[in-house]
């Protein structure tokens, strides 16, 4: 079967409405994980930390395993869509726990507990996650309608887990008689868990069955043969080891990181070093639709214009020195004081146009992974859609695994103090905590541009793999 070049739009809505799920819980685990059990549930910040850093040892070994069965299944409803299903529920359920620990724990008691959800909710959306995702490179073979039905999942992707935190900071974790910041309302994050998990299962369950006509039309699985756990992962290594492959795999775990920090830190930046108010910080989240809308619009164009590899590498320098300056800029007396009228308007600009960037470099970048898919083909003669969006998923994980770990370390190395009201923060502190965090992300951003451009399959080696394959986009 060739894979049409144009994909309807109501597909590639079905297809990129799904990336809400992933998109609520990477919110989630990003912004108010460490927070929520650090700074409200009272739990150390580097147990925290541990917790995420063990749970990605276990996606490590995971999600190249769910990868593989995925490409290798054989099912009357194809090779994607039996995970699909079957991972509903589970990880809605899942959701709601890591937001209503059991009340009969506290502090440092926390910590299996920690481990364990985090472990049970990243493996559970993992199972959805890649196969769900996997279907871009089944549905279409063209290089530009990749970027474009891409860009549909990441628009969805962050406007569901922004509109999902912008509810939540607006109406659910508001300040009571006895709580004046918002954040630190228990009850109120449990309601989170609980609006965010059947918005988890709803997002599954329409991307699911609003693709589920395509099954027919999709690629068949390779033949059967006896496989062993040592075979599935030699077969794993010998589909992954391209260098194209380790550039973007490397780039993505050094970007990750670098947005790992930046996102699990964001909320302490905005309370401590900006004191913006829950409110403020609402908005904050609701203007990132504004950016998904520019993503959504800029990665097909700098697609088409640049090429992938040009335009990530382009739009990845210009998003990984934006986000810093105005904390630089702040730093060195440039920005207004806390409390003036002008200073969140010009913050929330900044945002806006960074995290439109941001989206954009996403998208592009998982677009030349969809690329990789023919390119192993050639070599292996097997279809690997899987395995190539397990590594995506992996590495969208490890935003909140090392960057998590870096988050928690350098909270600990600025002797951030656990519980501390806005205000209350000493300058030396605060001062410690932005030097050591402005150059950890720009380093590792830029590690990440260096790797990306060791990427090699362009619009003509793509096109020259499709041709070896017998196939035209």
């Amino acid at each position: 079967m060739t894979a049409s070049k144009k994909v309807s739009l109501g597909n590639k809505i079905a297809y990129g409405f799904g990336s809400v799920a992933f998109g609520v819980k990477n919110n989630g685990f990003d912004y108010f994980f460490l927070i929520f059990y650090s700074q409200v549930m009272g739990v150390s910040a580097y147990l925290v930390s541990l917790a995420l850093l063990i749970a990605l040892v276990f996606d490590a070994l995971s999600d190249p395993l769910i990868g593989y069965v995925s490409d290798n299944t054989r099912s009357r409803w194809g090779r994607r869509h039996p995970y699909m299903y079957a991972a509903a529920i589970p990880v809605a359920c899942g959701y709601f726990f890591v937001w209503n620990p059991p009340a009969s724990l506290s502090g440092d008691e926390l910590f299996p507990y920690i481990v364990g959800i985090a472990i049970f909710v990243r493996t559970l959306i993992t199972l959805y996650e890649i196969p769900s995702s996997a279907l871009v490179a089944e549905i279409t073979d063209d290089y530009d309608e990749r970027t474009s039905m891409l860009s549909f999942r990441y628009f969805f992707g962050w406007s569901g887990g922004t509109l999902m935190a912008t509810f939540a900071t607006m109406f659910l974790l508001v300040p009571t008689a006895d709580i004046s910041n918002g954040m630190f309302n228990v009850e109120g994050h449990g309601q989170v868990g609980l609006v965010a998990a059947w918005v988890i299962f709803l997002a599954i369950m329409a991307s699911a069955l609003g693709t589920h006509r395509l099954i027919p039309n999709l690629k068949s699985p390779p033949p059967k043969r006896n496989l062993s756990l040592k075979r599935i992962y030699q077969e794993i290594f010998e589909t992954l080891a391209t260098r194209s492959f380790l550039a973007l795999f490397l780039a993505a775990l050094f970007g990750a990181v670098g947005s790992g920090v930046a996102a699990t830190l964001s909320y302490y930046i905005y309370t401590f070093l900006w004191e913006f108010s829950t409110q403020q910080i609402g908005f904050i989240s609701i203007s990132v639709v504004i950016s998904a809308m520019l993503g959504f619009m800029l990665s097909p164009f700098i697609s088409k214009r640049l090429g992938k590899k040009k335009g990530a590498i382009f739009i990845g320098f210009l998003a990984f020195t934006v986000n810093p300056a105005p904390i630089v800029l702040r730093m060195m007396g440039f920005m207004p004081e806390n409390g003036d009228p002008m200073l969140f308007p010009i913050i929330l600009a900044i945002i806006v146009v960074d995290v439109a960037l941001i989206i954009t470099y996403q998208t592009l970048s998982s677009s030349m992974i969809a690329d990789l898919v023919e390119e192993a083909e050639v070599k292996t003669q097997r279809r690997s859609e899987g395995v190539f969006f397990a590594s995506v998923t992996f590495v969208r994980k490890v935003t909140q695994g090392l960057g998590a770990a870096f988050a928690g370390v350098i909270l600990t190395v600025s002797q951030f103090p656990v519980g501390a009201a806005p205000g209350d923060i000493p300058d030396s502190v605060m001062s410690d905590f932005v030097w050591i965090y402005v150059p950890t992300v720009f380093i590792v951003w830029m590690l990440m541009i260096a790797c990306i451009s060791m990427y090699s399959v362009d619009r003509s080696k793509h096109e020259a793999n499709l041709a070896a394959l017998g196939r035209q986009s």
